[in-house]
């Protein structure tokens, strides 16, 4: 039994807008997106592995995206989107390990913030913490100067993404410390 780290955000199940929107692929339509978006988790994630969802799970009738739910692999954690409230809904919120606004994650000695939206700033962003978003569907820059980026399905070949390949990612960056509270004291 595997039990891998993966990271994803905004697979909008069941959101009919999202099969002519996201924007590096156009779905023929709303089965192919969520048939497409399953299979790709589930050729990546395992049974035991961890999923952090950074929000916009799906949207449409609360039954449709249970059973959605139950098709996925791994142990999911959502961090609240948007477009939340079926997610929420008494037939899907057993299927979550836990449902927050915000989550600190540590990974042997990285610090990891997830949110659903973009930080400019966070907690020890100035001592190399990490910070994972969504929301956005790639239309914000990804700065080499920045320890953070967008996970969500659209910029990642609706596929959720690895802590190796987060990893492969922050390395390449150019980032250096920029300590905010100079002058604070």
């Amino acid at each position: 039994m595997s039990n891998e780290i993966f990271f994803t955000s905004d697979t909008h199940f069941n959101h009919v807008k999202c099969v002519e929107l996201f924007r590096n692929h156009r779905f023929n339509n709303l089965e192919e997106m969520n048939e497409t978006i399953i299979q790709n988790w589930n050729n990546v994630v395992s049974k035991g592995d961890k999923v952090y969802h950074l929000g916009d799970f799906a949207l449409g009738r609360p039954s449709d995206a249970r059973q959605i739910l139950d098709r996925l692999n791994g142990q999911i954690f959502l961090i609240r989107g948007n477009h939340d409230q079926v997610a929420e809904h008494k037939l899907c919120r057993d299927k979550f390990v836990w449902i927050k606004d915000v989550h600190k994650l540590k990974i042997g000695e990285q610090k990891i913030y997830l949110c659903h939206y973009a930080w400019r700033v966070w907690n020890c962003s100035h001592h190399g913490s990490w910070h994972l978003y969504g929301h956005s569907h790639g239309s914000l820059p990804d700065l080499d100067s920045s320890l953070s980026f967008d996970v969500g399905v659209d910029c990642w070949n609706y596929t959720p993404v690895s802590m190796d390949q987060i990893r492969l990612r922050m390395c390449a960056k150019t980032w250096k410390p920029v300590d905010h509270h100079i002058g604070l004291d």
